[in-house]
Order: C-alpha cells, then structure tokens, then sequence
C-alpha cells in the first residue's frame, strides 16, 4: 500500500522574497504574493500545511489602480459600535495607509482560516523602497 506525502512545515527553513510594487496592477500584484506566502508554487503544496515563504513588497504606495478605481474604489472598516461605518476612496486610502491596499488584496485571496492569519503575519509591506529586512537576504522577483 503507498502512504501519501505529507509535506513537512519549514520552519525557520523559509525563504523570503521581495517584489518591487512600482507601477504594478494591484490585483495581479496580490495573486503572486498570495501564492508565494500559500506556497501554490511548490510541487509539495497541501493546503492544511503552511509552507509559504515569507514576501516583502516595497514601494505600495506607487502601486497601479486600473480604470478609474482610485476614485470609485471604496475600503471600508466597521467600529462595531452604532453608526461607526467609516468608507475611504482608493485615494484617501493610498494618502494615509498605502500599506494596507496590499494587504486587503492579498487577504481577500486567502482561505479566511487560522493557517491564513498566520500566513499574514509573514507579509510584510513597506510605502517606499527601502525595508529593513535585508539581512535576510531576499531573493528578488521581477513581474
């Protein structure tokens, strides 16, 4: 009888990327990132195993919006508290935290599990080009 392959966790083993987000389309920009940090790209990919790699995106402020999405598109975070609705335009978002246009998008390609949230922590994005995890000596990805 042949048993089936269980891919191991990596553990600290894990490699880190860095992609550069300039004048990327935001969508196509998160389908990469969310594979890499699922680990879609291995041939040993389980989706009850975490074996993704950690991804660093730079530059999410200058981050391509197709059409007219700066304007029309909306974020929006709820208080929990009556009336505590609060709706943003792509632009405002981009203005304030551009960071966390990224981080949306890649969130919404995620099974929304408990393997997910810590696939989140392993995504770092930074508004400018520099970062502070060179040390780690990631392997860049050119899209």
């Amino acid at each position: 009888m042949q048993k089936s392959y269980r891919a191991p966790n990596p553990g600290e083993n894990r490699t880190w990327f860095l992609i550069d987000a300039k004048d990327q389309p935001l969508g196509r920009l998160a389908v990469v990132v969310a594979n890499k940090l699922r680990a879609k790209d291995l041939a040993t990919f389980d989706p009850s195993v975490d074996a993704g790699s950690f991804v660093i995106v730079t530059n999410a402020a200058e981050v391509k919006l197709t059409g007219n999405k700066e304007e029309q598109k909306e974020y929006q975070r709820y208080s929990g508290f009556r009336n505590g609705l609060k709706r943003f335009s792509a632009a405002e978002m981009r203005a304030s935290h551009p960071d966390r246009m990224i981080k949306e998008a890649v969130w919404g390609m995620l099974p929304k599990n408990n393997i997910a949230r810590k696939m989140m922590t392993r995504l770092k994005v930074f508004a400018g080009a520099e970062h502070t995890h060179a040390a780690q000596k990631p392997v860049e990805i050119k899209l």
